[in-house]
């Protein structure tokens, strides 16, 4: 039988009757299911479960059997339908006529055989055409051509439109009485909504009864934006746009079909950007067009990721045709089964099983357009009541009233906004709608006044079904019997008998919402219920309507109604799955037709039950099922989610289609219903679900606990979600302004960002953020363990709701940082948002007064609007009951305009409150005007500008009037920038650089002239960000007059480039770059690859495009670090200036100058920045060069910033506060490190510029040294005196006394003893440091230096020439005799030199460098002036000359004197004065010329590197250096004193200030001359100094040659012994400071370090520079003024112990005089470290061979940690080559343990640890134990024990062997028992376990096995022997 002869079979017998399966009378278990049948069926669609399901309910296994038959057969049919084509994947076979199969696009074919897998005989059969693929989701089997209907005439017009008649084409029938002939109506209803409908002219057809939607009475709308087009043969029609001819609607892609349960239509579409139809999840908010199939069937069915039908049938789509906005909606008006499949071409296709085919298609200019159009003809949504805008709280199953009650009561305690509780059918008496349990729920009646009491509501649940049993006492459940009397229910198929099935309660009922009675039953049982439980809102639910059974509880009659012969791809494929059977009976008609209009009725009659149950009240209406139309009344959410992150997501596409379906008022179950939800999971779901418009957390039962208050008053979740509910309260004027628009004009409020910015192709897809209206955007965190997302910044300006500043992202994704109590909040520039001061309820919200933000645009412009009215009553907008503001803010005035006014507000509010985003300078007079009449106001004005954010305050704007708010811009004081920082600025040239003059005597510095327009003249384009970082062009707009521009104008094109290189570590670089200039050739330690990641940064980076700036955001805090976007930016060829807001007012470096405080002061002055031979002086540059800053923000975090230029450069700091950099060339080049911490900023920015240099343990020694020695005896006479007094003592100098007239490389005949001194000073372990300058005499006839280096060409030129330029230093001339008693001047006239300067970037010059050193250290012309030194101390390299510039002169004026002179010393004398011209002429390696002007302040740093290089090389040693003038990254190389200080008190704490300075800088190894450089010291004042230099990590005492002697032993006994003692400690506690060493050699931590970075929390350690910590564990507390017996100290909130005395000091937090008496320096060791030690002597190469110590000092909880390095002190790259010895010391209440991290390294001395102190023990200490490896071993030790002191010691007196090592001897006392544990070591120290507090030695036992086969068996050799083989082995 072919298709055609099925076809007329299936019609002759009509509906119902074909093929029907027979089942045997008699045995209701026997089937027959003939070959036959089957075959019938696959062909006309009809399955076989179908069939079997006859007229009963069939069993399980007939079901099953049925199942699989269906599977079996099926999968039969593709196999030989893939058999019969293999290989055919090319062709196409067809069963229609010939030439009707063209070559179809794929993506264009309309599935033929919608119903069940493809088969090539089926194709046949119904006339298709047929091409298999690979594919399986592209249609196998598609229409051809020429199907369908054509057009019986032309259409004729009618006063509506047209209409015109159809007649069927000849073909085959899909599923049997196909429509012969069809009526098609269009009507032009309005401009721009056109509907066409296609019915049966000759039979009635069921038509959807909408409540709302009503017959079009016309006229036909003219003008329209539209036109349609009706093709003839074969019928198609379009709908085109008609400004522009695109075709929106076309459905001559596929053709119409039109049976009696079966009707399609295909419709070719614009574009793939396709949104709506529903309700499915949708994955994706944008379709996924890849032949995806939705089925539309209402059905209780929990989301999920599958395919499946939910909860409504919503039909509309909207489709967004190109980035001009164009968009049109497309909407069928049909209740009945059906599914809507998209493809790729795109298109869509309808396919529906009943009713008639009535299509509306809305155009609109924008997709906001066509919703609007859209909803306007559905039904405008509801206004809902305001309270029902607070965030509500529910669950399945609370069990009791008590357990509801508990968690209303915990969420009020953590004071959480809340305004609604629901109850689900817990409440209820067996689930029973209308009843409640009163056992458990016993006081029911009253929660709702239990809950008024607090301003919240109470919501219930209500079912769709009724319970056909009695209550659970057995007594009539009145409301279903009311009910029965009433005649309500659906009906089965015979109209008359109630249809039963099972829902919740059991068997069960249905109201037929549908007719008059039902609803008026519903009414009734509604307010009879709250006549006994008042609530105040309904929840409807199980509405699809809902059941457990299969159709009823007598299963379905088998007819076309419930196994119609197709039937859409719903969940079961089977209609009546979980619902009612399609054949029964409602007022509305067939179940069939309207089974997804129930839950719209029953919204209608719950509506109609509010209006009577809350007269004149909005009340609360939300449903599970909806249809369109439903939003007019009634909100929802989205069913039954799950606890998991995929639903988190799929929410939003959710509730934006809901949005497009007039349902605004829409939500989804915050933290999931089913299943046990997460923290984090729970936490973003708070955090996202606070912007839903219906916000409610609800789960079910038998799942943990999820509200708010669950997870702890002080968690995480809680202080997000309050923080995220209270900004929603904050913005419920908005939001309720948002609804109003959406009731009045159908306007979306949850909103999709292409509905904004739809010329943007990128938010087409955009569905993971989402918009509240136009203005506020949503970017939740939607995946778990994520705190960095990618997020879409859409084209506008943003503000960042929490701080109010500008975010410089737009059009582009980002990375945003969001951690776990943060989400996105953005608000767009260009809107004005109404709010109001939030509370816990709304009910006292509305009491709060009210406030505006304002957030501009580019144009400094705002618009925005608010609706206010009671917020409950029914009919304000149409009896006009309210008031209607409209805001428009333009040229610095807000206008508050009342469009409307109709509604006084009984709580007096007023705007009290006006908040400006974006506004680029501060208001400074703010006026109120109301009817044009300025107004009296107390308000006050806060600016921010570091974020542009002013907050007027104190306003009295009464709601209902009109006001204007004007404002004045300006700047204040405190906000100048300088815009003249060149002297002599007059007002004449202030104004010729279009600044402001307006002098300010209050306070000196503050600018006279300064900027007045925000803009800087540059701005951005180009803006690209990269994983890596960012690239942007900055350009000068060239109309602009911008500083110094007549001398140097800007460079018109820059670029930044902008590099993530760590998490930690950015930079950003602005540079010309169609024109090199000059960049610092100082390397830094960069990573070769950028390494941060997105997720990991501790920073954001936005580049601000107008005016051009950089800000830098601290991630985890939002603090603004680095913010640039000022109007001083200027880069020009001599003078770039930028300048950046700060984070607070405290910056700390910038060097080198002498500054009075460690916190730079924020007082406009500037500081230069130039290296020289200055001094230190106030304000003076000196010799160094740091261009490097840490700040502190607010709360304690630390970043550091360095600005990579060395060309001259001032920066000036103010109170704004801000920082201002000039420089005069190069590039500005920035690198920031974001810490956190202090420390952590110290060691990353070491890690970028170079860790500082391990000194040799001898260096760590005292120092001594004089300008002015007269000759060798003097240093051999002091030698002695030191070593007769017993001072410690390491290291002697030589100045330049020891040269011939000052020549480097030269011996004087005065000091030809000094060789030998050097001998014998090595030989009494002492070491020697010489002094070498840069400059060179030329005046010299034999002088080698010079002859080699001039024959090397080492030294600076003028440029082009190899003419040396020669200034004068040091060095005399030969043969003149120096008079001293002649002015300086006049001496530099007369008797200097002229020197040579090398270059020290030339290869050639470092090899000169290294001849000339080499040759003073092994001289090859006489050995016995060899001198032997161990150090080099090189002086004068700034590079410093006793003339300005050159002998001669110099030759380039603007380079000398350049456009702007930054603020140095001596400013007048240009940038010469006290060094070369700056045309000077060097060399990099590779050849490259450079100008000493641009690489002047590296000279220090060029020399510096080679300097320690040939130093190693010669000595074979690591050495010291000791330079002055630095640059960033010298302290890789050397260490650095203060330079040429003063004798006088102040000194004092400045060499505190510079040492903490340079540990900044990364400069470790530093001190001052101790007792002052220039001028007699006193007594007092040089005690004093020695007592705090002993704690300089470089402790040199050192002064001139025409002050007296200041060394310890030149003033008297006393002063010996107070030196002595001092010094002892120093030497005592050097194993810690060397350890401190190594930690910054090794990690870049400080040594001399500032109590902020341990105590950063402690704000008033930010300001404490006179004293000082080593490391983080000694306090150093020094006496600074003259005649002070006392000292100030402060103690930081830890445990402290006096040094001198091991007690407790018994205060901390706070300051404390000290008693300090000459000779006594305050020491304090902290609680919580372990300080190493050793016995000390008067050099370290003795005292290295002395007996270690430990001080445990123990911290409140008791415990205590430190650390050894040890290596042997002088060794190169010991500690790289591992060649050292690591200990730990960790201590808890009894034990110490030793550990050895790192056992490279055998002592000599064979070290001990003779005794260790433990502070703080709390009892008495009676035993101590030594363990090793878990045993103990003999340890002979005395234990003492100081009660007051709280004090435990324990030391060895004597030793014996033991296995080849000494093991300590003594006894033991009694009382507690502290255990020592040592482990077995080899060479080296082993780890140690300890309990306890106390002093301990041990010493080397025997190996374990493991070890013998590496190592000798120490205890069968000598010592001598040990030694010697184990180096060996080493």
């Amino acid at each position: 039988m072919d298709g055609l002869e099925l076809q007329r079979e299936r019609e002759s017998k009509g509906p119902g009757t074909w093929g029907r399966v027979h089942v045997g009378a008699g045995h209701p278990e026997a089937f027959v299911v003939t070959e036959a049948s089957v075959l019938k069926r696959l062909a006309t669609g009809v399955s076989v479960a179908q069939q079997m399901s006859g007229e009963r309910k069939l069993s399980g296994l007939e079901l099953a059997l049925a199942a699989l038959l269906c599977a079996a057969t099926a999968v039969a049919c593709v196999l030989v339908g893939v058999l019969a084509t293999r290989g055919a994947t090319t062709t196409t076979d067809t069963g229609a006529p010939s030439g009707a199969c063209p070559a179809v696009p794929v993506a264009e074919r309309i599935d033929c055989i919608p119903d069940q897998f493809a088969a090539q005989w089926v194709c046949a059969l119904r006339g298709c055409c047929w091409s298999p693929g690979n594919d399986t989701a592209v249609p196998w089997c598609f229409f051809p051509a020429g199907r369908g209907y054509r057009l019986r005439a032309q259409p004729r017009d009618t006063d509506h439109g047209f209409e015109a008649e159809l007649t069927r084409l000849p073909a085959p029938s899909l599923f049997g009485s196909d429509v012969e002939t069809l009526l098609l109506t269009g009507q032009y209803q309005t401009r721009n909504r056109f509907r066409f409908k296609i019915t049966d002219p000759k039979n009635s057809r069921f038509e959807v009864p909408h409540e709302y939607v009503g017959p079009f009475d016309g006229p036909a709308a003219t003008s329209r934006s539209y036109r349609v087009e009706v093709q003839q043969d074969p019928f198609a029609i379009k709908v085109i746009r008609d400004v522009n001819g695109t075709v929106l609607f076309d459905t001559s892609i596929g053709p119409l079909i039109y049976s009696d349960q079966f009707l399609q239509l295909s419709i070719r579409l614009p574009s793939v950007n396709i949104y709506g139809v529903g309700e499915q999840v949708h994955k994706q908010y944008r379709h996924d067009v890849n032949w995806r199939t939705w089925p539309i069937l209402n059905r209780d069915t929990a989301p999920s990721g599958n395919v499946e039908n939910l909860y409504g049938a919503q039909t509309f789509f909207l489709c967004l045709e190109d980035a001009s906005g164009a968009s049109f909606g497309v909407f069928l008006m049909n209740s009945n089964p059906m599914e809507f499949s998209v493809q790729p071409a795109p298109a869509v296709t309808y396919r529906t099983i009943g009713g008639i085919l009535d299509f509306y298609v809305f155009v609109g200019e924008s997709p906001e357009d066509v919703v609007r159009e859209y909803v306007t003809f559905i039904g405008l949504p509801a206004l809902p009541s305001y309270w029902s805008l607070g965030f509500q709280l529910s669950r399945y199953d609370y069990g009791s009233l008590a357990e509801v009650k508990a968690v209303v009561e915990r969420n009020r305690a953590i004071g959480l906004p809340y305004d609604v509780q629901h109850t689900d059918i817990d409440y209820m008496d067996g689930r029973k709608d209308f009843t409640y349990d009163k056992v458990n729920f016993t006081d029911l009646p009253g929660f709702r006044e239990y809950l008024h009491q607090y301003d919240q509501k109470y919501v219930l649940i209500l079912d769709a079904a009724i319970s056909t049993e009695p209550l659970t006492d057995g007594s009539p459940y009145l409301a279903y019997e009311r009910g029965q009397s009433r005649n309500v229910w659906v009906n089965e198929s015979d109209g008359v008998t109630p249809l039963v099935g099972q829902v919740w309660p059991g068997r069960t009922v249905f109201p037929d919402f549908t007719g008059a009675e039902g609803g008026s039953w519903w009414a009734d049982e509604c307010r009879l219920f709250f006549e006994q439980v008042p609530y105040d809102g309904i929840w409807i639910d199980m509405n699809e309507v809902a059941s457990f059974v299969a159709g009823s509880t007598k299963g379905c009659e088998q007819n076309d109604f419930n196994f119609p012969p197709f039937t859409p791809h719903v969940v079961d494929r089977l209609l009546f799955s979980k619902t009612l059977c399609m054949d029964a009976l409602q007022a509305w008609g067939r179940h069939y037709d309207v089974h997804n209009l129930y839950g719209y009725a029953m919204i209608l009659a719950t509506q109609r039950a509010i209006e009577e149950v809350f007269p004149g009240k909005r009340s609360f209406l939300l449903s599970r099922s909806t249809f369109a139309g439903s939003g007019r009344f009634a909100g929802h959410w989205l069913g039954d989610n799950t606890a998991n992150w995929e639903h988190l997501r799929w929410a939003i596409p959710g509730m934006l289609e809901f949005g497009l379906f007039g349902i605004p008022y829409i939500g989804a179950d915050i933290c999931g219903f089913f299943e046990d939800t997460t923290e984090e999971l729970c936490r973003r779901w708070m955090q996202v679900g606070a912007f839903y418009p219906f916000s409610r957390n609800h789960n079910t039962e038998k799942c943990i606990d999820q509200d708010p208050a669950f997870f702890g008053p002080d968690s995480v979740l809680v202080r997000t979600s309050k923080h995220y509910l209270t900004i929603r309260y904050t913005l419920l004027p908005y939001l309720y302004t948002l609804f109003y628009k959406a009731h009045t004009q159908g306007d979306t409020v949850l909103r999709p960002l292409l509905h904004e910015f739809y010329s943007d192709p990128e938010t087409w897809a955009v569905d993971r953020q989402f918009l509240w209206g136009p203005g506020l955007l949503i970017t939740p965190v939607l995946d778990p363990g994520v705190e960095v997302i990618q997020a879409y910044v859409p084209d506008a300006v943003w503000y960042d709701y929490d701080t109010g500043a500008r975010i410089w992202l737009r059009k582009q994704w980002t990375d945003m940082y969001l951690p776990a109590d943060r989400m996105g909040l953005h608000l767009r520039g260009g809107f004005v948002f109404p709010y109001q001061q939030p509370a816990n309820t709304t009910v006292a919200s509305r009491k709060n007064p009210m406030g505006l933000i304002i957030a501009l645009d580019d144009n400094d412009e705002a618009v925005g609007d608010l609706f206010w009215d009671d917020g409950e009553s029914t009919g304000t907008v149409t009896s006009k009951s309210y008031i209607y503001y409209q805001f428009t803010v333009g040229l610095n005035a807000l206008e508050m305009t009342v469009a409307h006014n109709n509604y006084t507000d009984p709580n007096g509010l007023a705007f009290e409150e006006i908040r400006i985003l974006g506004l680029r300078r501060e208001p400074l007079l703010v006026s109120v005007m109301q009817d044009s009449q300025l107004q009296g106001s107390d308000h006050n004005v806060t600016y921010d500008a570091a974020n542009q954010v002013a907050l007027i305050q104190g306003l009295r704007l009464e709601l209902g009037k009109s006001y204007a708010v004007t404002w004045i811009l300006g700047t204040r004081t405190n906000e100048r920038f300088d815009c003249h920082p060149d002297a002599n600025a007059t007002p004449e040239s202030c104004e010729q650089l279009g600044c402001t003059w307006n002098a300010d005597d209050s306070a000196s510095n503050i600018p006279s002239c300064y900027y007045n327009n925000p803009d800087s003249g540059y701005s951005v384009t180009g803006v690209e960000y990269t994983a890596s970082g960012a690239t942007a062009n900055v350009t000068f707009d060239g109309s602009r007059l911008r500083p110094f521009a007549a001398a140097s104008p800007p460079i018109g094109t820059l670029r930044l480039d902008v590099t993530f290189h760590r998490d930690n570590m950015l930079q950003f670089k602005i540079y010309d770059y169609a024109n090199k200039r000059f960049e610092v050739p100082v390397p830094l330690n960069l990573p070769a690859a950028p390494e941060s990641s997105a997720e990991t940064r501790l920073y954001d980076v936005a580049i601000q495009t107008k005016p051009f700036g950089v800000q830098i955001r601290r991630r985890s805090t939002g603090t603004v670090i680095w913010d640039s976007q000022l109007p001083t930016f200027a880069f020009s060829d001599m003078f770039l200036q930028i300048s950046t807001r700060l984070a607070s007012q405290y910056v700390y470096g910038f060097g080198e100058s002498e500054h009075a405080a460690f916190r730079r002061e924020m007082d406009w002055r500037s500081w230069g920045m130039f290296t020289r031979d200055q001094p230190p002086g106030d304000n003076m540059n000196s010799y160094g060069f740091q261009p490097y800053y840490m700040g502190l923000e607010e709360d304690g975090n630390a970043h550091g910033v360095l600005l990579l230029n060395s060309n001259a450069m001032d920066v000036t700091f103010q109170p704004t506060p801000a920082l201002t950099y000039r420089t005069s060339g190069g590039i500005l080049d920035f690198y920031v490190v974001l810490g956190p911490t202090p420390e952590l900023v110290a060691q990353q920015y070491t890690q970028l510029v170079g860790r500082p240099v391990l000194p040799p343990y001898w260096a760590l020694g005292f120092q001594l040294c004089r300008y002015g020695y007269a000759d060798a005896p003097e240093i051999a006479a002091l030698l002695e005196q030191m070593k007769a007094a017993r001072i410690p003592y390491d290291v002697q100098y030589a100045d330049v006394d020891y040269m011939e007239r000052q020549l480097d490389f030269t011996l004087s005949p005065r000091f030809a003893g000094l060789p030998a001194l050097i001998n014998k000073a090595h030989d009494e372990g002492m070491r020697f440091i010489l002094l070498l300058d840069p400059a060179i005499s030329g005046n010299e006839s034999d002088y080698l230096a010079f002859e080699r280096g001039v024959e090397r060409d080492v030294f600076i030129t003028w440029p082009n020439t190899s003419d040396i330029i020669y200034g004068k230093v040091w060095p005399d001339l030969p043969n003149v005799e120096v008079d001293n008693s002649l002015d300086w001047d006049t001496q530099v006239q007369l008797y200097r030199a002229w020197a040579a300067f090398p270059d020290f970037f030339r290869n050639s010059t470092r090899e000169w460098w290294k001849t000339e050193i080499a040759e003073v250290y092994a001289n090859p012309r006489n050995a016995s002036q060899s001198l032997r030194f161990d150090g080099l101390w090189i002086d004068m390299n700034e590079p410093a000359s006793f003339v300005n510039g050159a002998v001669e002169g110099c030759r380039d004026q603007e380079l000398n004197f350049p456009p702007y002179m930054p603020h140095l010393a001596s400013r007048s004398e240009g940038l010469i004065y006290k060094t070369i011209c700056m045309e000077g002429q060097q060399f990099l390696p590779d050849g490259s010329p450079l100008r000493h002007y641009d690489v002047h302040n590296l000279y220090g740093w060029s020399q510096t590197k080679p300097t320690l290089e040939v130093l190693q090389d010669i000595t074979k040693e690591r050495g010291i250096v000791i330079t002055r003038s630095t640059y960033v990254g010298s302290g890789k190389w050397a260490g650095h004193w203060l330079g040429d200080n003063t004798a006088i008190w102040s000194h004092l704490d400045k060499s505190i200030i510079g040492m903490m300075d340079f540990s900044l800088f990364g400069i470790s190894y530093t001190g001052a001359d101790i007792c002052g450089f220039f001028n007699d010291s006193e007594y007092e004042l040089c005690a004093r100094w020695m007592e705090l230099g002993a704690f300089y990590p470089f402790s040199r005492n050192h002064n001139g040659n025409t002050a007296r002697r200041q060394d310890p032993v030149s003033w008297n006994s006393t002063f010996e012994d107070i030196s002595r003692n001092v010094l002892n400690i120093r030497y005592t506690l050097l194993p810690y400071l060397y350890t401190l060493m190594h930690e910054a050699n090794a990690h870049g931590s400080t040594v001399v370090r500032p109590l902020l970075h341990e105590f950063v929390e402690d704000k008033t350690t930010w300001d404490i520079y006179r004293q000082f910590l080593w490391g983080p564990a000694l306090l150093i507390s020094p006496v600074l003024e003259k005649g002070a017996v006392e000292v100030s100290a402060y103690l930081p909130s830890a445990r402290w112990y006096d040094y001198h005395t091991d007690e407790y000091v018994g205060f901390r937090g706070r300051y404390q005089n000290l008693s300090a008496p000459l000779g006594h320096i305050n020491l304090h060791v902290r609680g919580g470290f372990v300080l190493p030690q050793q016995r000390p002597a008067n050099t370290t190469f003795y005292s290295r061979r002395n007996p270690l110590l430990l001080t445990v000092a123990l911290s409140d909880a008791l415990t205590a940690e430190g650390s050894l390095y040890w290596d042997d002190g002088v060794l190169i790259n010991a500690y790289e080559d591992g060649v050292y010895l690591l200990m730990a010391f960790v201590a808890n209440q009894t034990t110490l343990e030793l550990r050895v991290l790192h056992s490279g390294y055998l002592d000599p001395n064979n070290l001990k640890f003779t005794q260790i102190k433990v502070l703080g023990v709390t009892s008495s200490v009676g035993q101590v134990t030594v363990s090793q490896d878990g045993v103990t071993i003999p340890s002979p030790h005395a234990v003492s024990y100081n009660s007051q002191k709280q004090a435990w010691n324990s030391s060895w007196a004597k030793t014996t062997r033991c296995s080849g090592a000494e093991t300590p001897t003594g006894s033991a006392g009694r009382g507690t028992t502290f255990l020592i544990l040592t482990n077995r070591f080899v060479r080296y120290f082993r780890a140690v376990n300890v309990d306890g507090w106390f002093k301990l030695i041990y010493c080397c036992a025997e190996r374990s096995r493991a070890e013998k086969s590496t190592c000798p068996r120490v205890e069968s050799l000598e010592l001598e022997k040990t030694l010697k083989v184990l180096e060996s082995e080493r």
